[in-house]
């Protein structure tokens, strides 16, 4: 059976000789006799696994020394918790932007332990853009400033961070991260659910600045104390064992296979603008976000008819193009093009457009 086109927002497509490795070593992982799977986390050939996802996510990414990387469970959505209980705890507040639904998520669960405010947000032209800033409305002694980078539903990335002075940036990258370089020492803390360009469903990874790393509410559940993880090396219980295989095993085709980040942008931008150039010049096909804040990773577009809309989404399906509705929220289509979609898939989606222009344009 052919491999389809799967355009899903997450969980998403993995590269194909990944899955190929981890189909090669499933029932005996390098002569172990046994599965990754079945791995006592405590042995040292699993050790061995998580301390080389490690070592390699900090160099492909360039972590700088004074981070500490945990690979924890409960997705994105835990942190929105974890991050105030942990850092919310001087002044006990916190600014946020609200770019969409993830970020409106993290400034309501945020708001429970202490004192947030939204300082700008792009909710009046259903998250389209990424609203321009007033720093005089940042309050200098937040604890921390909260972004979503990349907006997975709406399509928007920031094209520029924000400048929060001595306030720790902390953010969302759940739907951007590994897709191109990042400067990690412009943010106090990163967290991101794996199963968009990292590996799938089930482990979430959070890069945090040691300073930051040992002043949580007395009332934060062990669990949710970031000093646990740090303390327990991400050991603390069992972590999410085969998840941070195959996130080891996506960082060394991101390695090898594709030249790093500066590599996997070049790609990623390619690909971006394969489809934004047909969506620029198509009279029917039309994109929804502004020129200047599109993301890389996400595209939404629409035709301007429900029922054209919903046509397409069929008709792509039945050629293996999955997953091409758009959230419920925004309707049309959405193409989530993440690190593992090759530029093969966006240059055949792209072909299909037209081809549906012709007919129902």
């Amino acid at each position: 059976m052919a491999r389809a086109y799967n355009f899903s927002a997450g969980p998403s497509m993995l590269p194909e000789s990944v899955l190929a490795k981890a189909a090669s070593e499933m029932l005996d992982y390098q002569g172990t006799g046994e599965s990754v799977m079945e791995m006592s986390h405590r042995s040292k050939e699993y050790q061995a696994i998580i301390d080389g996802c490690e070592a390699l996510l900090r160099e492909v990414m360039g972590i700088p020394d004074n981070y500490k990387v945990l690979f924890l469970q409960g997705g994105a959505s835990s942190q929105f918790a974890m991050v105030p209980m942990n850092l919310m705890t001087g002044s006990g507040k916190a600014d946020f932007v609200i770019t969409g639904q993830w970020a409106t998520k993290a400034y309501k669960e945020a708001s429970r332990y202490g004192d947030c405010k939204a300082v700008a947000s792009s909710k009046d032209k259903t998250f389209s853009y990424i609203p321009k800033l007033d720093p005089a409305e940042f309050r200098p002694d937040a604890d921390y400033f909260h972004i979503c980078l990349n907006n997975t539903i709406y399509g928007t990335v920031w094209p520029e961070l924000p400048d929060t002075g001595s306030v720790p940036l902390v953010a969302d990258v759940s739907s951007c991260i590994l897709s191109e370089p990042i400067d990690v020492s412009r943010f106090g803390l990163l967290y991101a659910g794996a199963q968009k360009n990292m590996g799938p469903a089930g482990l979430t990874v959070v890069i945090v600045r040691e300073d930051l790393v040992g002043k949580a509410m007395e009332s934060t559940p062990t669990m949710f104390n970031y000093q646990t993880h740090v303390d327990n090396g991400s050991m603390f219980n069992t972590p999410p064992t085969y998840a941070i295989y195959i996130c080891k095993l996506v960082l060394e085709w991101l390695k090898n296979e594709v030249g790093g980040l500066a590599g996997m942008k070049k790609i990623n931008e390619k690909k971006a603008g394969l489809l934004y150039d047909f969506l620029d010049r198509s009279k029917l096909f039309k994109g929804t976000v502004a020129k200047e804040d599109r993301s890389l990773m996400n595209i939404p577009f629409v035709t301007g008819s429900d029922e054209l809309d919903a046509k397409f989404v069929s008709e792509a399906k039945a050629a293996g193009f999955l997953n091409l509705k758009g959230h419920r929220s925004v309707g049309g289509m959405r193409a989530s093009i993440y690190n593992a979609m090759p530029v093969e898939g966006v240059e055949k989606l792209v072909a299909l457009m037209a081809k549906f222009e012709e007919v129902n344009g």
